[in-house]
Formats: C-alpha cells, sequence, structure tokens
C-alpha cells in the first residue's frame, strides 16, 4: 500500500488532517467551478445574455441527472472509506470492482433519459421562447455525457474515501485548462454557440475521467484488483445503494427545489433569467470552500466510524464550525465591496449588472448556514445516515419552493424573493442538519461485510 496515495485520518490532530484533506479539493473545486464560470462568461460575452440564460435554465435540470450517478458514487465513498478505516483491504478492493456495474446503469440509462426529456420539461418549466431552442440544445448534450461525469466522481469518490485528494485535483485542473481551451476554440472561433460550451465542458470532463483512472491503476495498488476480488458481489452493491440512492434522492430533491424555483425565476423574463444564472455562477464558486471541508468531514467521518472512534468525529466537526464561520465573514465582506465588479465578468447589459450585484449582497448575508449545511452533511453522510439524507432534501424542497412561490407575491420583496428564496432555505436546512446531528443516531450505524 503505497502511503503517498492514502491518507489515514484515524490518528493524528483533526484539524490539520480536515486542511490538508480539504485543500486539494478546494483548488480542484475552484478549478471545476472555473471552467464553469469560463463557460458563462464565454457564452455572455461571446454570445449575448440571451444564451447565458439558456445555460443557466438547465442548470439545476442537468443536476438532477447527475444527482443518481453522483448519489452512488458518493455512496461507495462511504461504505470504503469505513471498510479502509478497519483496515479490511480486502473489501475495499471488491467494493472497487463493483463500482464499475453502479456506474455504468447509472450513467448510461441517465444520459438516455437526459437526451429525450430535455424538451418537455424546459416547455414544462416555462422557459421563455427566447432561449427555449439553445437551452434544449445544451442540455442534450450535457446530459448525454452523463456517464462521463459519474466515472470521474466515482473514481475521485474512491480516491477521497481512501485519503488521496491531490489526485483527483491534478486531472481536474488539466481537464479545467482543457475547458478554456476548448470553449474559446468552439465558441469564439467556430461560432457553435451554447454547443460548443456544452462539447467544451463533457469532452473536457471524459478526458479528466480517463486520466484520473489510469493513473489511479498505476499508482494505486487498490485499484490493481487481483482476480479473487473481481467478483459481481450483490452485498456491497446493495450496501452502496442503501446508502447511495437516499443520498442520489437528497440530490434530486435538491435539484427539484432548484427547478421550481428556476421556474419562478422564468416568469420575469430574460434579464431576471440572465442576473439570476450570473449569481448563481459566483455563488457555486462561494460554495467550495464549504463543499472540499464537508467532504473532508465526510471522509473522515467514515474512516473514523470504522475504527470505532467516535469522539475524533466530534472533535472535527465542532472545529470544522469555527473555520465555516471565519470563511462566511470573508466572503461578506467580499461581494460587500466587489459585488458589481464581479457581475461586470459575466455581462455587459447594464440591468443585469445592477440586479445581479445586489442578488450578490442579499444572500451573502446567510452563507454561515449554507456553511453549516455542508459540514453536517458531511458528517451524517460520512456516518451512512441514509435517513438524513432524505430529510435534507426534503427540507430544501420545502424551503425553496414555499420560500419562492410566497416571496415573491409579497411587495415588499418582489423580483428579490427569489434571492431571499435562496439564503432562507440555506437557514432552513442548515437548522435542520444540526438537529438530526443532535438526536446522535448517526452514532450507531454499522456496515458489515
Amino acid at each position: 500500500m503505497e502511503k503517498k496515495y492514502v491518507l489515514d485520518m484515524t490518528e493524528g490532530k483533526e484539524a490539520s488532517l480536515l486542511l490538508r484533506f480539504a485543500m486539494p479539493m478546494l483548488i480542484g473545486n475552484i478549478f471545476q467551478q472555473f471552467y464553469n464560470m469560463v463557460d458563462s462568461i464565454v457564452v455572455g460575452k461571446y454570445v449575448g445574455s440571451n444564451a447565458l440564460a439558456s445555460v443557466g435554465v438547465t442548470g439545476a435540470i442537468n443536476f438532477l441527472f447527475f444527482s443518481i450517478c453522483l448519489g452512488m458514487a458518493s455512496g461507495v465513498g462511504v461504505l470504503i472509506s469505513q471498510f479502509f478505516g478497519a483496515k479490511d483491504y480486502e473489501y475495499v478492493k471488491k467494493s472497487i470492482y463493483n463500482t464499475v456495474y453502479i456506474i455504468l446503469f447509472s450513467g448510461l440509462l441517465m444520459s438516455i433519459i437526459g437526451v429525450f426529456a430535455a424538451r418537455p420539461i424546459l416547455v414544462l418549466l416555462n422557459t421563455p421562447e427566447a432561449i427555449l431552442a439553445d437551452a434544449v440544445t445544451y442540455m442534450q448534450i450535457v446530459c448525454g455525457g452523463t456517464l462521463a461525469v459519474g466515472a470521474y466522481n466515482a473514481v475521485s469518490a474512491i480516491l477521497r474515501a481512501l485519503g488521496d485528494s491531490k489526485t483527483p485535483l491534478f486531472f481536474l485542473v488539466i481537464a479545467s485548462l482543457l475547458n478554456v481551451v476548448l470553449d474559446m476554440v468552439f465558441v469564439v472561433g467556430f461560432g457553435m454557440g451554447v454547443s460548443g460550451a456544452a462539447w467544451a465542458t463533457i469532452i473536457s470532463q471524459a478526458f479528466s475521467a480517463v486520466l484520473c483512472l489510469v493513473h489511479a491503476v498505476r499508482k494505486n495498488s487498490f485499484f490493481r484488483i487481483e482476480k479473487e476480488y473481481r467478483t459481481f458481489e450483490w452485498g456491497i452493491i446493495s450496501q452502496s445503494a442503501r446508502i447511495g440512492l437516499p443520498m442520489a434522492a437528497q440530490s434530486a430533491l435538491i435539484a427539484m427545489s432548484c427547478i421550481i424555483l428556476q421556474s419562478v425565476v422564468n416568469r420575469f423574463g430574460e434579464v431576471v433569467v440572465a442576473a439570476f444564472t450570473a449569481t448563481n455562477r459566483v455563488e457555486q464558486l462561494v460554495q467550495q470552500p464549504f463543499n472540499s471541508l464537508g467532504v473532508a468531514v465526510s471522509t473522515f467521518t467514515g474512516q473514523n466510524m470504522g475504527a470505532g472512534k467516535l469522539d475524533r468525529v466530534k472533535k472535527a466537526y465542532h472545529k470544522s464550525i469555527i473555520m465555516v464561520f471565519l470563511f462566511s465573514m470573508f466572503m461578506f465582506l467580499m461581494f460587500a465591496i466587489g459585488n458589481t465588479a464581479i457581475m461586470k465578468l459575466f455581462v455587459n447589459e447594464p440591468e443585469v449588472i445592477d440586479m445581479g450585484s445586489k442578488g450578490l449582497v442579499l444572500t451573502s448575508y446567510m452563507y454561515f448556514g449554507l456553511g453549516m449545511i455542508y459540514i453536517t452533511r458531511g458528517l451524517l453522510n460520512g456516518a451512512g445516515d441514509a435517513v438524513y439524507s432524505v430529510i435534507n432534501g426534503l427540507v430544501e424542497v420545502i424551503g425553496r419552493v414555499g420560500f419562492s412561490m410566497l416571496l415573491v407575491t409579497i411587495p415588499v420583496f418582489g423580483v428579490w424573493g427569489v434571492w431571499y428564496a435562496t439564503g432562507f432555505t440555506w437557514l432552513l436546512a442548515g437548522l435542520a442538519s444540526i438537529l438530526r446531528y443532535r438526536q446522535g443516531k448517526w452514532k450507531k450505524i454499522t456496515f458489515s461485510r
């Protein structure tokens, strides 16, 4: 076992282990959001705000189709982290091998459904006619590449479960740079519009998945699976599904809540859709430190649960709360000062810039709630709390749908209700996560071979 490519988090200082694991992930996630932002910037600047809106209107829907693959990959990661923490290396290898069956099935299924369902879904969501055709094109291409997205995330989830957050970073950086180049070639050079941005994203994602897998097989002994471990194990698949499907349901419910919120945004026309899209892209970048820390907490929890060290899990959680508070304050100050300059990166239209600038400030007040969602969800998911996953998804649906439907009808909020709905949902979901943690049921969850 090459120690360079694994990290045993059952020994050592909690905060330093979390930061050591989270920092490469943070860099990788920033690069991932960077190439998502490049899509938006290139499309918005070189094709126009309507094209940017057509890309943005598909974001939550695409995530809905990705959620099955992402949830199953996360389920495999939780299982492997606990086997690794328990030093059950035989079942680590068997779990990695059986991941192939899981991702092939879920990835191909979601790709097929996404391609054929694109237009009916976008029409159902009242997508403005001016952006419908481009939105359908973008969604069909991106959803058609779901298998590539699932493959990369599965390999990454396994590596992270073993404590290696650096390898996924390396290949994600390569993919990000390739995406930038392909964006410029397809959109600016060839004039392919939104389809060029979609192809750039999928090609770079597939390239990253292949390189990451090849490197893992060459460098990490757990991926070099001997013949006796290359067997179909229904027990592993069923346990992965028991963890992963509720996590997929959580992601799907969150995506559905975002889709319904997007349908409310769509009613206000192209300017609001473009502004909301731009602020979402910025907020996705803001979420990456929280996301990285949450995944670190998840891996830490999985390994230490496998080793039976619950006190270490609690200590790591308390220290991560301090990190969330500090970063939330920093981001609030940054957006209070630089909101307009940030919006100008995306679009040229003054009306869109003004609206998006105000939207950024409104949601920045509630970043602490967002951070608490990520770290508490990371702990509970790492413990394999399947019930919580569904609870979290339902809370976000209730929050986004309820707040958005209500607030836009109140004159004092009006169109700004769509931004307030996002922030209030973060606070509500964060509170629900803390309450679930305080119940303590996650402490009693165990997995068997």
